[in-house]
């Protein structure tokens, strides 16, 4: 689902979003906001590109981070969360991973996890990617907008 719809559906519902990400560092949020009208629905959205922002700006457990790494699917979950909750929004999408071109804590490159939290929701989706850089952000936040979508339409 591209953004404009994502907007639409957003809008006829009455619902709003909130970001927390990672190595998008912000894509996400600026791609909704490209939308006229968008003000309305999207709430805001953190960048924690740093592990560290992750748990004090995001919520993530610090225990996590420290035996998981930064790159795993429950950070994406409470990304998620943490984006929900500290936004005051229906939906938070987390998202993390590795754009490469190097891996990261063993993490091979083009390795995504979104975490989607809303009302009586909590998934996260892992998506294996694969170019450079550009494309696997790319590829971020259209997996971000997909999973959105499939909870919308």
């Amino acid at each position: 689902m591209n953004a404009e719809t994502l907007i639409t559906h957003l809008i006829e519902r009455k619902e709003t979003v909130a970001t927390a990400e990672s190595l998008t560092a912000g894509l996400v949020c600026a791609r909704l906001t490209e939308i006229p009208g968008s003000s309305a629905v999207v709430r805001g959205g953190l960048i924690v590109y740093a592990t560290d922002l992750k748990a004090t700006l995001a919520g993530v457990d610090e225990d996590l981070l420290a035996a998981h790494g930064a790159v795993h699917p429950e950070v994406a979950a409470q990304l998620a969360t943490g984006a929900r909750e500290r936004c005051g929004a229906t939906w938070g999408l987390g998202l993390t991973g590795v754009a490469g071109p190097a891996g990261q804590d063993g993490v091979a490159p083009g390795t995504v996890h979104v975490g989607l939290a809303g009302p009586d929701v909590l998934t996260v989706r892992t998506l294996d990617l694969s170019g450079d850089r550009a494309s696997v952000r790319d590829g971020a936040v259209r997996g971000a907008f997909a999973l959105l979508g499939e909870h919308l339409a």
